[in-house]
């Protein structure tokens, strides 16, 4: 599955929301989380800001906030207590001060427009990115493969590709 490009940069018009977004995400995640997570959502804002119309005007900072941390979470396994890092979706929602129903419909907001799943390669933490499936899954003659399975050739066309993250 292809990795896209991850920037930060956003339409002028946009900039101020957000830093304002991405003010609040770092400080929740400096203090609960950890620098991927505020990296991650530093970049889920600027894709969202990016979008035609933006999804993120008209609501509050915190609510889009909260709804970014909480898509990512939802991606990266964040809510379950086997994990690391681990923070319960209530705990996140208040840290935002908004109810977890309103978080949660503003994390299947995001999730809608950047079309995230969980274990998406594209929004997983880095740290996990070894321990993701879906990060070695190749489609070749329409069917699913792990690329790690697969021939060497294949392998070699996947990777100058771009379609996988590595090669081990």
């Amino acid at each position: 599955m292809p990795q896209k490009t991850k920037s930060e940069k956003v339409p002028k018009q946009m900039q101020m929301l957000f830093d304002a977004i991405t003010s609040r995400t770092n400080e929740v995640c400096k203090k609960n989380l950890d620098e991927e997570y505020a990296q991650l959502a530093r970049q889920v804002t600027a894709a969202l800001c990016r979008k035609r119309p933006s999804p993120l005007m008209g609501s509050r900072v915190n609510t889009w906030a909260c709804g970014i941390l909480y898509a990512l979470g939802f991606v990266n396994f964040l809510f379950d207590k086997n994990n690391e890092p681990y923070m319960s979706a209530t705990d996140l929602c208040e840290e935002f001060g908004v109810s977890r129903s309103t978080g949660s419909a503003k994390s299947k907001i995001v999730r809608d427009a950047l079309n995230m799943v969980q274990l998406d390669p594209n929004w997983c933490l880095p740290s996990k990115m070894d321990d993701n499936p879906m990060a070695w899954y190749i489609q070749v003659k329409g069917f699913m493969v792990d690329a790690r399975m697969a021939p060497r050739e294949i392998q070699e066309i996947a990777f100058r590709r771009g379609t996988t993250n590595q090669f081990r």
